[in-house]
């Protein structure tokens, strides 16, 4: 089982005291499969930055889920044959976290200040 953070932009046109029953509706999928639904995140309404089928705004919601794979492509398949969702977007969990690799800077001597480093590389040049 892997953990899935699901994305949801619904229609704006439906009510948000709804929002709730109909997205349960689709995560009937991921229960009857033997995965667990972590925590729904319901975002509210905002303003898409351009138009989506005619409609400047939607209302946003994020769904976090541990199933298998053939789960998650079934709700991704169901919620877009739906008339109320207008997008999604299906991330694995472990991919949506990056990892920073540390630099490792190299050592520079406190006695040495640029001058005197400036001086040697000159030196060294000359004696060449």
């Amino acid at each position: 089982m892997h953990k899935y953070e699901v994305m949801v932009i619904l229609d704006s046109d439906i009510e948000e005291r709804t929002l709730g029953t109909s997205l349960d509706k689709f995560l009937n999928v991921i229960r009857n499969g033997g995965g667990t639904v972590d925590s729904v995140d319901i975002w509210g309404r905002r303003r898409f930055a351009y138009e989506i089928n005619k409609k400047t705004e939607g209302i946003y919601a994020v769904l976090y889920l541990t199933c298998m794979p053939a789960e998650v492509l079934e709700l991704d398949r169901q919620l877009s044959l739906s008339e109320a969702v207008v997008r999604t977007k299906v991330l694995r969990a472990e991919d949506a976290v990056f990892r920073i690799n540390p630099v490792v800077v190299p050592e520079v001597k406190a006695s040495e200040d640029k001058p005197a480093r400036a001086k040697k590389a000159v030196a060294a040049k000359s004696a060449e």
